[in-house]
């Protein structure tokens, strides 16, 4: 009875605030700013705290504070099953605990959903599409069992975001990225040995439906292209960044997987870039033309 009653609560909160449900189930964790961003940029920031403010009351969000004051928002147990029946089975989420929300969860799911944010506002200046759920958290794949081996090997993407970009003869193009979110917590050489593994992702095989046919790529059951892998390093200063991409693709270039897939297009940047100049500008370098500054569909500056 507790489900219905909190589903029974969804459609009195109005559509802005079911969006935020929704974003929420979606991002797990969103600040007030972020919230307003995605879906009430027209209205006062004051009116999105009283959204929030009703969420909160109707016990289906719940707010952690950072030490400046920051409110980061979550649903709580009563607003996962409330947002249930419009949330896709494959997508549902469980609620995180306020400890959770807190802890060290909060800055790299923050930074994940400023990638997506900053694709959002792009979007709209430029009449493309890319709305508040237009990216996944935490996309998982298999990448088959080793030899020797008893368990599946997994790679775990941070997000996958998928971008309608429309052309003024109403050609419709839609593009899609890894995103991997990279906060210096590790040595570049891991890092590297991580994103490396995007190449076995792209080379792995599933049998075709007719056995007399050759093997298909198992991404292909999951997106027309393969995505393009995208790598944001936050939390440094410009020149550390800069020297952290530097290194990871000079890294990059020597592994002989990645050589051997061209069709894998891996490229960084800085969230602090991203956010400031969008990613429509020339603020990504890629893994094979490592010298050029190129914005995210790898147009090069004129």
């Amino acid at each position: 009875m507790r489900a219905t009653r909190a589903t029974a609560a969804v459609p009195r909160l109005g559509a802005a605030a079911v969006g935020m449900l929704e974003g929420l189930d979606r991002h797990r964790l969103l600040s007030t700013i972020q919230l307003h961003e995605l879906y009430t940029p027209r209205s006062s920031l004051r009116w999105t705290q009283l959204l929030l403010d009703r969420l909160r009351e109707s016990g289906l969000a719940e707010a952690a504070r950072t030490p400046g004051g920051l409110g980061l928002w979550h649903l709580t147990p009563r607003g996962v099953a409330a947002i249930e029946p419009i949330v896709s089975a494959g997508q549902r989420r469980k609620a995180i605990s306020p400890e959770q929300a807190a802890g060290p969860l909060q800055k790299h799911t923050l930074a994940v959903n400023e990638v997506g944010l900053a694709f959002v506002r792009a979007a709209r200046e430029r009449g493309d599409e890319c709305g508040p759920l237009a990216w996944h958290h935490e996309v998982v794949h298999s990448l088959g069992r080793p030899p020797s081996q008893r368990r599946t090997e997994l790679l775990l993407a941070d997000a996958l975001l998928t971008y309608r970009q429309n052309a003024p003869s109403e050609e419709v193009t839609f593009h899609y990225r890894f995103v991997e979110l990279d906060r210096a917590t590790m040595g570049v050489e891991r890092l590297a040995s991580q994103l490396v593994r995007y190449a076995p992702l792209y080379h792995r095989t599933v049998p075709a439906a007719d056995p007399l046919e050759e093997p298909e790529p198992a991404w292909a059951k999951l997106y027309p292209v393969f995505p393009a892998v995208m790598v944001v390093i936050a939390g440094l200063p410009p020149d550390r960044a800069e020297r952290r991409r530097d290194i990871a693709l000079e890294l990059l270039a020597d592994d002989p997987d990645l050589a051997d897939a061209a069709d894998v297009s891996l490229s960084i940047c800085s969230l602090d870039d991203l956010v400031s100049r969008g990613p429509f500008a020339p603020i990504f370098r890629e893994l094979r033309r490592p010298q050029t500054p190129i914005d995210w569909l790898g147009q090069a500056a004129e």
